[in-house]
Formats: C-alpha cells, sequence, structure tokens
C-alpha cells in the first residue's frame, strides 16, 4: 500500500528553504527532495494557498517561506495539503450486513478514530521553528565530530 509522504516531503522542503537566504527553485528544491519539480510546483501551490510560502517568477525567482516558523504547525501543514489519510488500514468492508464484520468495523473504527485525534493533537503542538532548532542541534553535532 503506497503511503502519502508529502507532509514529510514538504517537510523537508521547508527547513532547506529556511537555511538559505533568498529563493529556491523548484528545480532545487526537487533535487534536495528527490522529485520531480512539477510535483515540488503542485505541493508548494497548496502552501502558497495556506499563506506559507510565496513564490516569485523570472530569473532570480523561486520559492520563499512567508510565515512564521515559530507560528507554522504540523497541522497546518497537514491541512494545507488537503488532509490526507492518516493511516493505510480501514474497514474492508463499510456498509457490511455480516454482524461480525460490523463489530469489527466499530473497534476498528473507534480506535483509529481515536489514534487520529491523538496524532493532530501531537501535530498541531509541533512547529517549524522546533524542527528547525532540532536540525541546528544535529547539524552542530556532526560539524564538532568534524573538527
Amino acid at each position: 500500500m503506497k503511503r502519502d509522504s508529502r507532509l514529510s516531503s514538504v517537510l523537508h522542503a521547508l527547513l532547506h528553504m529556511a537555511e538559505h537566504p533568498g529563493p529556491l527553485t523548484s528545480e532545487t528544491l526537487a533535487l534536495c527532495m528527490g522529485t520531480n519539480p512539477v510535483v515540488v510546483r503542485r505541493t508548494m501551490g497548496y502552501l502558497r494557498k495556506a499563506g506559507i510560502v510565496t513564490s516569485d517568477r523570472g530569473h532570480a525567482g523561486g520559492w520563499r517561506i512567508r510565515a512564521d516558523l515559530a507560528t507554522v504547525t504540523l497541522l497546518q501543514l497537514h491541512e494545507a495539503l488537503g488532509e490526507p489519510a492518516m493511516f493505510a488500514i480501514g474497514n474492508r468492508n463499510e456498509t457490511p450486513e455480516c454482524l461480525v464484520e460490523q463489530s469489527v468495523n466499530a473497534a476498528l473504527e473507534s480506535t483509529l478514530d481515536e489514534a487520529e485525534a491523538l496524532l493532530l493533537k501531537r501535530f498541531s503542538e509541533v512547529t517549524l521553528a522546533d524542527l528547525a532548532a532540532d536540525f541546528a542541534r544535529r547539524h552542530a553535532a556532526v560539524r564538532s565530530k568534524r573538527s
């Protein structure tokens, strides 16, 4: 089953953008993310619509972060991407006649709903600034080992 990795990819791109002083082109971001520039443009379009990034056309153009890293949460990014499904598992049949399958569905639905609520709550607590700070710590540790 294919997993939706757009949130992870967006976070990767945004952290690269946060470290770069100027705009980054879709081509440059595509190289960082290991994807196609068209995918970058489509994905960044969602973030632009949400007011998180902006883009400039032309020779010196590209994508820039518009929002303050401390105010952008994982939940906002998840929502900007269209709230993709959190889990790849689900019911075999959504409207079964079998009472056994109805019991199974009820148990799975309530458990998955609780897990999703917990995950979304945690997403609302983590900001891009948190991720940038973690990156900075990891980068400093690697630099100090090389010295």
